[in-house]
């Protein structure tokens, strides 16, 4: 595999952290929570093609499908309270959205399982695995803080509103991941 198919290939992993980070960074985040939830995704996207390549295409079928629809009502769910505090709120000022720890790792979790799969094709050619992995981490967690940047940027400009649209992504989002 060419280091130009790798990268299209990492963009392509990465395009699914983009969107959901558009989304989140319309809510608000702080530049804390940037750097941590890109930093998840960067990690997540190198742990699931190694993952993938050791744990078998059973096993990883299994987890992956229960992980998808955790993670797809945890996105619903995310969104439906984005628009019920956007819906209610009576503040000018800009919100941020609180994650804990296993919110984060959730949120990772669940824009890395597709490489998971890859993974699997991965290690059924020559392909160095650790530079693959590391290439897709890397575009992943940059296409996921240029998405929580650009979502914040979006957010102050169109105020409320953004928060009722980011909370629609994530709901549209998360029923995508259901089927």
């Amino acid at each position: 595999m060419s280091f130009f198919t790798l990268i299209v290939l990492a963009a392509a992993l990465g395009t699914d952290a983009f969107s959901l980070c558009v989304g989140i960074g319309l809510a608000g985040v702080s530049r804390r929570q940037i750097f941590w939830i890109s930093s998840t995704v960067l990690v997540f996207h190198i742990i699931m093609p190694l993952t993938g390549w050791i744990a078998g295409e059973l096993a990883g079928d299994l987890l992956g499908r229960a992980a998808a629809l955790i993670g797809a009502l945890i996105l619903i769910f995310l969104g439906l309270k984005m628009l019920w505090d956007a819906r209610n709120s009576r503040s000018t000022e800009i919100k941020v959205i609180k994650f804990n720890v296993w919110g984060i790792i959730l949120l990772g979790a669940s824009v890395s399982l597709d490489a998971l799969s890859v993974g699997f094709t991965l290690g059924s050619r020559q392909v160095d695995l650790l530079q693959a992995s590391g290439v897709i981490g890397i575009v992943a967690g940059s296409m996921a803080a240029c998405g929580l940047i650009f979502g914040r940027f979006l957010g102050r400009w169109a105020g409320e509103k953004a928060q009722l649209l980011g909370g629609l992504v994530l709901i549209g989002i998360g029923i995508k991941l259901l089927f």
